[in-house]
């Protein structure tokens, strides 16, 4: 591998961040950290930081936590890729991750109905989300994909690569 093209690369792509490899608590935090130390030394308004983190976080925890629940902690499935850039005055938070074929339709059934919603409608279902009951061993209140799409500027982006008969590479792209 030539370490001077990929950094050209990411260069040309306006990669500021990336991370490719196995996620823990401490990574994400640590990560995280990193993720606002940059933005604030760009200078960038306070609510953009807060947006590019909130996203970050909330792409890697929920990477982090459907790696948990799928026993996906192992060599090439265990591991993922998240990536923060800065092109054009936008900022694209994007992860890359291994998930199972039967999960792709309904992932993909969420992200279309929420990328359907108003801004206020989405607003809405958030706030119903969080007083509804949450299941027994639910990881959280299941607003994460919906958090993600209320913060950015245009819909949420996603792509399938298949793999093998049982997994394909998910990846999810969200611009702020």
């Amino acid at each position: 591998m030539d370490l001077f093209q990929l950094r050209e690369q990411f260069s040309r792509e306006g990669i500021m961040m990336c991370f490719n490899g196995p996620l823990s608590h401490s990574i994400i935090e640590e990560m995280g950290t990193a993720v606002i130390n940059y933005l604030e030394a760009e200078e960038l308004a306070r609510m953009a930081v807060q947006d590019v983190f909130a996203t970050y976080i909330e792409m890697a925890q929920n990477v982090r936590n459907y790696q948990l629940l799928k026993k996906l902690q192992t060599g090439d499935t265990g591991t993922a890729t998240i990536l923060i850039a800065n092109k054009d005055d936008k900022y694209a938070v994007t992860s890359g991750n291994v998930i199972m074929n039967s999960d792709i339709d309904p992932l993909v059934s969420r992200i279309n109905n929420i990328n359907g919603l108003e801004p206020d409608a989405l607003k809405k279902l958030i706030k119903q989300q969080l007083r509804s009951e949450r299941p027994p061993g639910a990881t959280g209140a299941g607003i994460g994909l919906m958090e993600m799409a209320k913060r950015s500027s245009s819909r949420l982006e996603y792509s399938m690569r298949d793999i093998n008969d049982q997994c394909s590479f998910f990846t999810l792209k969200v611009q702020i």
